[in-house]
């Protein structure tokens, strides 16, 4: 049988949580509410369902290839940027399945095998899964205060370096970096590295001193910033993010991007979602409302967090984090273990949030 490299055999796949119905079959529970993924409870905006549908009622375009370019919606992001004062050109932006596609882009575009990438741990686990897919080496700097150390990220800069990874926020601790300490790092990255800032919940910061990274785009350092519609935008499903750089940077990431890897109905999705303010402002308006209430709640339990800067809540535990979940599951809860004793709770709509809750408070008193 074949078989493939050592270094791509010795990948641990991603594992996804199972779809809520068959948990529900098997553990014989119904209405589980699910806190483990990060999605926007409130789903799409209406203008973007309603243009998918239209969309779907011209069947004859089902038949041809989405536009390879992204055209509509490029533009779409460029005007949006200009109206919010930040210059982006169409040529500055790529469109990816998501913005995993772009990380693992930018990974096989620029990294070879025995390159190194600098990155965070624990932070998003597809850094070091595409890092690992072309043979190249993770530096993983621990977390301090649950916050990327970029002092020491910094110093981990050597000449096999060719990328770095920051999330901000993190994933899964929901912490942030802010402007000053972000601009002394960019201050000792040299030429050579490119830095992907990975913005997944860029909507979400409430923090007015979290860094204005799109400036490096301005200023032509290499920086490839990456923002997604399947978060605060709820397209998850749709599959569709981007990316932001200068424009030479791009046109070596389209170089590896597929000719057609984002969909037509994801396209007009985003372009749609793009212009819907209101409905995007509603989200971020729950998230916070949920946010306050998950903190007084737990508090009033004694349970440790972390204060987050997402739509998610991380919880170092005093107990193991399999049983932890497991005991919520039972509850109808289905939340993410992250670590031996850490998880990582979505921030749900009012009722799942006072769902949660509950649990919670079963679980504890039942131990």
């Amino acid at each position: 049988m074949i078989k493939p490299p050592d270094y791509v055999a010795g990948i641990k796949p991603y594992v996804p949580g199972k779809p809520i119905k068959e948990l529900e079959r098997e553990l014989g529970i119904k209405e589980c509410v699910k806190l483990a993924s990060n999605e926007n409870p409130l789903g799409p905006s209406p203008k973007a369902l309603n243009a998918v549908r239209e969309c779907l009622k011209n069947s004859g375009e089902m038949n041809r290839y989405p536009d390879g370019s992204g055209h509509y919606l490029k533009h779409a992001l460029s005007e949006k940027f200009s109206s919010r004062g930040t210059a982006v050109s169409p040529d500055e932006i790529i469109l990816g399945n998501g913005s995993n596609e772009l990380l693992d882009i930018a990974v096989r575009t620029f990294m070879a095998d025995g390159d190194e990438a600098v990155m965070a741990t624990p932070s998003f686990i597809v850094y070091s899964m595409s890092v690992q897919s072309v043979n190249g080496i993770s530096i993983q700097v621990p977390l301090t205060g649950y916050r990327h150390d970029l002092a020491r990220m910094a110093d981990a800069i050597n000449w096999k370096t060719k990328m770095i990874f920051i999330a901000n926020p993190n994933n899964p601790t929901g912490t942030i970096n802010r402007k000053n300490e972000f601009e002394e790092f960019m201050n000792r990255v040299p030429a050579g590295v490119l830095v992907v800032i990975d913005e997944a919940y860029y909507e979400y910061v409430t923090d007015a001193a979290y860094p204005d990274t799109l400036k490096h785009v301005r200023s032509n350092k290499e920086v490839l910033v990456l923002r997604t519609f399947s978060k605060a935008y709820g397209l998850a499903g749709f599959r569709i993010g981007y990316g932001i750089a200068d424009k030479d940077i791009v046109t070596e990431l389209n170089r590896l991007r597929l000719p057609f890897n984002t969909t037509s109905l994801s396209q007009v999705a985003a372009q749609h979602a793009l212009d819907d303010d209101g409905h995007l402002g509603k989200s971020i308006a729950v998230n916070e409302e949920g946010k306050r209430f998950l903190y007084g709640e737990l508090d009033s339990l004694g349970l440790a967090y972390v204060p987050s800067e997402a739509n998610f809540i991380y919880l170092p535990l005093p107990v193991d984090s399999g049983a932890f979940f497991n005991a919520l599951l039972h509850k109808g809860v289905i939340v993410r273990p992250m670590g031996p004793k850490e998880v990582r709770i979505t921030i749900g709509l009012p009722e799942e949030n006072r769902r949660l809750i509950e649990a919670l408070k079963a679980v504890i008193n039942n131990a």
